[in-house]
């Protein structure tokens, strides 16, 4: 009996020829390229072991497109650089797609918390800019948010403030979304969120 040919690794298709695995990381480089990242929060912690001490580090990193995507990620390590890094690949796979009004501020208020932590998010008029602490500052920024007054109440930690934040901010929801959801046109939600600005400007 004849014996079978082995088949090659590429034949098997058991791994990424090479022209494919070039395009993956001109993908990977344009989507890093996309994305706006920030530093929120870096801090010193120690584990005890065996014998002492063991030191590392702590990063919280807020990532966005300035399109209305954003995500959140925290990572440790015993060096800052590397630290950030697995922040930055945590938050980029936490994305979540936030609907914005005319690409500058929340379609309607907002609340959120987490633990001891609550805020509330304000949708604003163009010309406000960005009312808000630190850590929900740079989930703004990198979401692309222009124009939002942001408060928050109870405990500063910036992990529980964004935290509480993103929980706000899962809750926002676009004219469409808010219509399918009671069943009403998209006319009929645009107009009552008009009257009733005219009636707190007046």
């Amino acid at each position: 009996m004849g014996q079978t040919p082995k088949r090659t690794s590429r034949e098997a298709g058991s791994g990424p020829r090479r022209g494919e695995r070039g395009q993956r990381g001109d993908r990977d480089q344009r989507e890093d390229q996309e994305f706006i990242d920030k530093l929120v929060h870096i801090n010193r912690v120690a584990k005890v072991v065996k014998g002492g001490r063991r030191f590392s580090f702590a990063a919280l990193v807020v990532v966005g497109d300035g399109r209305g995507r954003v995500g959140s990620g925290s990572g440790k390590a015993r060096e800052v650089p590397e630290a950030i890094r697995k922040a930055t690949e945590q938050a980029k796979r936490s994305l979540i797609r936030v609907p914005l009004r005319d690409g500058r501020t929340l379609h309607h208020d907002v609340k959120g918390r987490f633990g001891a932590a609550k805020v509330v998010l304000r949708s604003a008029p163009p010309g406000t800019g960005i009312i808000a602490g630190g850590p929900m500052r740079a989930v703004f920024e990198t979401m692309g948010v222009q124009d939002i007054v942001a408060k928050s109440i109870g405990s500063a930690n910036p992990y529980n403030m964004v935290k509480a934040t993103f929980d706000a901010l899962a809750n926002s929801l676009s004219p469409r979304a808010v219509a399918i959801r009671r069943g009403k046109q998209i006319n009929d939600i645009v107009s009552r969120r008009g009257r009733g600005r005219q009636g707190v400007e007046s």
